[in-house]
């Protein structure tokens, strides 16, 4: 099963919504970790030693930070920016989607974005 690591940022009706719907997945919020408050690089450091993807809103710099770490051969193990204007139904859908059918290390590497086209 894919892991997550849910960005600071991240609508919490998004994550209620998924919580609700599957309540079995492994998400965990940054802001309940000891990186509240991190800067990106030290969030997506952390999510490729957890083997989590990363749910995000911030499509400037955490991309950014992302395809440094893929330059410089670092692991990423993928993040999934949905916009903030996009309905929450479809992204909720999306990650639900994205847990079940997805294979552990298939988003290494991979920025994509929500709702899924």
């Amino acid at each position: 099963m894919i892991r997550f690591a849910v960005d600071e940022n991240f609508n919490d009706a998004i994550v209620r919504g998924v919580l609700r719907r599957y309540p079995e997945i492994d998400l965990v919020r940054i802001r309940d970790t000891p990186l509240h408050g991190a800067n990106d690089p030290a969030v997506l450091e952390w999510a490729a030693q957890q083997g989590r993807v990363v749910l995000t809103h911030d499509v400037t710099t955490m991309t950014k930070h992302a395809y440094e770490r893929v330059r410089q051969d670092k692991p990423m193990p993928g993040i999934f920016e949905a916009g903030c204007d996009e309905p929450v139904a479809a992204i909720i859908e999306d990650i639900i989607l994205i847990a079940h059918c997805s294979l552990p290390g298939e988003w290494e590497g991979q920025v994509r974005y929500l709702p899924l086209r």
